[in-house]
């Protein structure tokens, strides 16, 4: 049966179909010569129609209208499912099925708009008498006579001008449509294009707007308020006057009385219904604007600025929403701390990742992102420091000319430098402590034996290990390279450290695992294909190496209840101070600084003021996840060594064969 619900009720005494009396009350309601007009208007009309059906051969193809997309909001989810934003142009929509939305709204927009539309071919004869009677007496249109079917063809491809013109491709158009689709689908097309007020277009954003539900579980009382706003969505709507809202919503809820659609019981009981509003949501600001802004970004980037603001899309993101308020809030507690201990106007931004997804779980921006919308995780370039060792010392083990074990000098050397003619690297602490092993060179953040380790393996091979960890920031193959002289995001070094924490497997790190059209089809699958791109048995040694550095070295502050290997980082005059550091299960990497490029405070390290802030947050991330240990360097294969790679007696270097 191609009627509602409410249609299928004739044993209650539902009038189904307009009768010869309801006609004769409409055009005989002041006697014979108003019939007269009437008679003659109508005639006009349906002559007229007759007529311009050859004569309109320009207006739009209605077939086409089977593929017709109207603009829907793109929603966006966390990795569990929570709507954390919409983006969408002027039209906020969301498109739902006619047995989706509620009975009780389908009778109360029929009962205001176009109570026969069951019934007519598009064009309603006494709707059109009624509406020439009207604007007749009154001498100004008061009333258009447009069936829902005019008003959809109108909403979709015609202008808002009023003129006879308009008025009669409306008709041609409805009859077309009444003959290409059902009545069923004409009032979902309807109902999920029409206007309802404050940037919502459709009845799913507009019952979300105004009851704060959905359009399927809207009751009696809320739907005639409801199907009410649609003659005039700015003035009639509950949040612009309560008042005239509760007066139109009568009225509805009296045309259907008078129809029979609903009883005198039901009537009285959905007047003294409470209405609780909800709030305006188009353009509501996004939960999480440092994870959302960038999704958006990357959708722009992806699928064009369109189909993003109109092409209905849902995106489910990789991040968990409880991971997400830990990292804001720690970040916002932290800066409060630090700036107590004479940090002053520091930045923070913090990013973790499952090293087995490379799936972004958190990323905070910022100290607070409604002061500034700058993206510090993904769009500051700062100076790691010694955050890069780990770089250095993976690509001389993956060489096969260096262990843990390696001795190397921590003593005075010079390189040639063009700029300067020579350049000699210091320690932090600008002493030198002699012969030491690979192993604790990395421990205590020794910038000569860096240096030296770096020249000896190649600046260019370590450079190309960064690019094959995703690190695209521009790198001059400079002696100081070794010690972190270029300029990365924290995004890149957390999915850099991610990649050793998983044994040189890497997948691309991604906000977006997933997304679909509004019919469920899949536009992108960001599923991880992780590829081995580093060697393992290197990688397996760099982590194991960098938990000596929170074992016994600079990363103490960031021990926890289970293993952890991780790097702090310090640039010269104290501008960038970090700390990143993983388990086997996450990585999270953590920068402290200032926008203006100036010094946090003599004294501040990544070690000393940014390992508290890693464990505070780690500490809460992975309160019910199981501790697991690393696995050995023993349990991969060592990589073979390269020829004339280097001169290892220069470094007093013993590697076991």
């Amino acid at each position: 049966m191609s009627s509602p619900e409410i249609f299928e009720q004739e044993q209650a005494g539902i009038q189904t179909s307009p009768s010869y009396e309801f006609w004769r009350q409409v055009g005989l309601v002041t006697g014979g010569t108003l019939l007269s007009i009437n008679m003659l208007v109508i005639s006009i009309m349906a002559g007229g129609l007759l007529g311009l059906v050859i004569s309109f051969r320009n207006l739009p193809q209605l077939r086409q209208i089977r593929n017709f997309l109207p603009a829907e909001t793109t929603y966006i989810y966390d990795i569990k499912g929570k709507h954390l934003a919409s983006i969408h142009g002027e039209a906020n929509r969301k498109i739902v099925p006619l047995d989706k939305i509620s009975p009780n709204l389908k009778r109360a927009v029929l009962a205001g708009e176009d109570n026969y539309f069951y019934n007519h071919p598009g064009i309603d004869p006494g709707g059109i008498g009624r509406a020439a009677l009207v604007n007749w007496t009154s001498g100004t249109v008061k009333e258009g006579g447009s069936t829902i079917t005019m008003q959809l063809v109108k909403n979709l491809f015609l202008s808002r001008k009023r003129a006879l013109t308009r008025k009669i491709a409306e008709a041609v158009l409805a009859i077309r449509l009444e003959q290409i689709f059902t009545k069923d689908q004409i009032l979902e097309m309807y109902l999920n294009q029409v206007y309802w007020g404050h940037n919502n277009y459709g009845v799913e954003t507009a019952a979300q707007t105004y009851f704060n539900k959905s359009a399927e579980n809207l009751t009696l009382g809320e739907s005639a308020m409801m199907a009410a706003v649609i003659q005039a969505p700015e003035q009639f709507s509950p949040f612009v006057n309560k008042n005239l809202a509760i007066q139109k919503q009568r009225q509805v809820l009296g045309r259907m009385l008078e129809l029979k659609w609903i009883t005198k019981q039901e009537y009285d009981d959905a007047l003294q219904q409470e209405i609780k509003l909800g709030k305006i949501k188009s353009f509501e600001a996004s939960i999480f604007p440092d994870v959302t802004n960038p999704v958006a970004q990357e959708l722009i980037k992806k699928f064009g600025r369109d189909a993003t603001l109109k092409g209905g899309m849902r995106v489910q993101t990789t991040v968990a929403s409880d991971l997400q308020i830990m990292a804001e809030e720690t970040i916002k507690k932290w800066h409060k701390t630090l700036e107590g201990q004479g940090l002053n106007n520091n930045q923070m931004a913090l990013v973790a990742i499952d090293p087995r997804t490379h799936y972004i779980k958190a990323l905070v921006g910022g100290v607070d992102s409604k002061k500034s919308e700058f993206n510090r995780a993904t769009q500051a370039q700062r100076q790691p420091g010694s955050a890069f060792k780990p770089f250095v010392y993976y690509t001389a083990f993956a060489s096969g000319k260096f262990t843990p074990s390696t001795t190397v000098l921590d003593s005075p050397v010079s390189y040639p430098d063009v700029m300067n003619g020579s350049y000699s690297p210091r320690n932090y602490d600008n002493t030198f402590r002699g012969a030491m092993p690979i192993r604790t060179a990395l421990a205590l953040s020794r910038n000569v034996p860096a240096v030296k380790i770096g020249k000896a393996v190649g600046i260019n091979k370590i450079i190309a290990t960064c690019r094959t960890l995703g690190i695209m920031s521009p790198m001059e193959p400079v002696t100081s390279l070794p010690l972190g002289a270029i300029a990365v995001t924290p995004l890149e070094l957390a999915s850099a450290y991610a990649t050793f924490a998983n044994y040189g497997w890497r997948s691309p790190p991604t906000l977006i695992a997933r997304v679909t059209d509004s019919s469920g089809n899949v536009l992108l699958d960001n599923t991880p294909k992780p590829q081995l791109v580093l060697d393992p048995w290197a990688s397996a040694t760099i982590i194991d190496v960098m938990q000596s550095v929170v074992k016994e070295g600079t990363g103490k502050g960031a021990a926890l209840d289970r293993p952890v290997a991780g790097k702090t980082g310090t640039t010269s005059s104290e501008k960038d101070i970090w700390f990143i550091g993983t388990v086997p299960q996450l990585t999270t990497a953590i920068w402290v600084g200032r926008d203006d490029n100036k010094q946090l405070a003599h004294g501040a390290t990544g070690g000393g003021m940014v390992t508290p802030v890693w464990r505070d947050f780690m500490n809460k991330a992975l309160k019910n996840v199981p501790i697991e240990n690393f696995k050995p360097p023993s349990k991969f294969t060592r990589p073979q060594p390269t020829k004339n790679i280097m001169n290892t007696k220069k470094l007093s270097s013993s590697v076991p064969r």
